[in-house]
């Protein structure tokens, strides 16, 4: 019986969850993916001085850094490989030195070969950047 992505998620949850928090990149930076559903993802990350700019505040490829991550582990909560074909960063607000900041990914659409995600970036209670990210689907799956 093959099941739908839906299930595989629910099915394979721990490995997917395990493997999307093992990214590299995002644990370097000390990201933290905290909440993961089919389609969404949580990440979160404290900046440190060295994440900062000339002004004091989180530098923008941080807060871009965070929204791709949150954006790659929503895309990939199938256990399905999904890799960034396109996105769209806008900046709203500046991302603050003392703040949390978090990126929620929501999948909009999925068809057999696409995926479009939006993504917020909050700096505590404050928007501070907007992403709209698009994947290709690949057919083969990276968990067992």
């Amino acid at each position: 019986m093959t099941l739908t992505e839906a299930q595989q998620h629910e099915k394979y949850y721990d490995d997917i969850f395990k493997t999307l928090s093992k990214e590299p990149y995002a644990n370097y930076l000390g990201m933290e993916l905290v909440e993961l559903k089919a389609g969404f993802a949580k990440v979160t990350l404290s900046p440190t001085p060295h994440m900062l700019n000339t002004h004091g505040t989180v530098h923008g490829g941080i807060i871009f850094s965070l929204a791709d991550y949150a954006f790659a582990a929503a895309s990939n909560s199938y256990g399905k490989t999904a890799v960034g074909v396109t996105n769209t960063i806008h900046y709203m607000n500046a991302g603050l030195a003392d703040h949390q900041l978090t990126a929620i990914a929501e999948e909009v659409k999925k068809t057999r070969r696409l995926a479009w995600y939006r993504i917020h970036v909050w700096s505590n209670d404050e928007l501070c950047a907007t992403m709209e990210a698009m994947v290709y689907r690949k057919n083969e799956n990276f968990i067992e």
